[in-house]
């Protein structure tokens, strides 16, 4: 095919597979809100019937059994349960589109599937549901991203560093990224890179599982990040030194320099990273860029070690702990009460 003909082709391909997609979200959309209305049909119906148990369950079996001989799978007696429990959910805002105004997106943008919602509506809290929902819409996540985030207790993590009106934003406008201190997490869950919470493993093994990972690595990390260097080699009065990971977030217009320590955080860990940081900013930023900031993931740390190594005023390091295991229920209870 000559190259003016394939550039034709290519347009046509672009053109047809843009239309697709405009049709899925379309399809969704309007299947997202066919369920939140039988919802809605079923409970007023419920409630016409005074809500008695025996009638609810003999409603929604007969109602399963007439939709599947018409339209085939779908309307198990659980699925119609869980679109009875989107509405109540969500019965507050009436329509989605009342929904999206509220949450400040919009309509044309949204894309959550009815799979999504799946999982949103087994999130019992109000306010860390709204987190997921306006994060998954933000970032587009996909169900698994969800999920993972969810397990993960992201909403729990990022609160953590949050007084009652940076929770209350998280809730409302999801993750805002206008200072360094946005982007931390303590702790970072780094299950997907494979390695073992109690068996012996070496920074560098740590450092290449990330870079294998990495996809995933930016994901735990938040919005903004591109990857630019690892083991970064910097030098000046004939010593040598590297840096584990540099990564620029776009949306603070700055370096992030991760350094990667195995075991217990110390004192001079600290300063190491404080040197790489005040190289970077005197020596690579460019002018109309900001402060660098860096991040050390340790296994363990004393807060009192970082309170007094760093100086009161501190608004670029910063240390966090690290989990190579998705942690259980129990100890995410822990993990959020430290």
């Amino acid at each position: 095919m000559e190259l003016q003909s394939q550039k034709f082709f290519t347009q046509i391909v672009n053109l047809l597979q843009e239309a697709k997609k405009q049709v899925l979200r379309t399809i969704n959309k309007t299947m997202v809100i066919t369920y939140f209305e039988i919802g809605r049909m079923i409970v007023e119906e419920e409630q016409n019937g005074n809500e008695r148990a025996e009638y609810g369950k003999a409603l929604l079996k007969n109602l399963s059994k007439g939709l599947t001989t018409e339209f085939g799978r779908g309307f198990s007696v659980t699925n119609l349960q869980q679109m009875k429990r989107f509405f109540l959910i969500y019965q507050k805002q009436q329509t989605l589109s009342a929904i999206l105004k509220k949450q400040q997106i919009s309509p044309n943008k949204f894309n959550l599937s009815w799979s999504h919602y799946l999982t949103l509506i087994r999130i019992d809290d109000e306010n860390e549901r709204k987190f997921y929902e306006i994060e998954s819409n933000n970032n587009n996540w996909s169900v698994r991203e969800l999920k993972r985030q969810y397990n993960t207790a992201l909403y729990a993590r990022l609160a953590l560093s949050k007084n009652k009106e940076g929770v209350k934003k998280l809730t409302s406008i999801g993750q805002i990224i206008e200072k360094p201190i946005d982007l931390i997490k303590d702790s970072y869950i780094l299950e997907f890179i494979g390695l073992p919470e109690n068996t012996s493993y070496s920074e560098n093994d740590l450092e290449q599982k990330l870079i294998d990972k990495l996809e995933h690595f930016l994901l735990e990390l938040g919005n903004g990040f591109t990857f630019v260097a690892r083991q970064k080699r910097i030098s000046f009065d004939d010593k040598h030194f590297r840096i584990d990971l540099v990564f620029y977030n776009r949306l603070l217009k700055c370096f992030v320099l991760i350094d990667l320590k195995i075991g217990e955080l110390k004192h001079q860990d600290i300063g190491q990273i404080q040197m790489y940081v005040n190289y970077y900013d005197r020596k690579i930023k460019l002018p109309d860029e900001n402060k660098t900031i860096g991040i050390i993931l340790c296994q363990n740390k004393s807060e009192a070690v970082v309170e007094f190594t760093l100086p009161e005023d501190n608004k670029q390091i910063f240390a966090s702990k690290y989990k190579t295991v998705l942690p259980s229920k129990e100890e995410l209870k822990l993990l959020i009460k430290e």
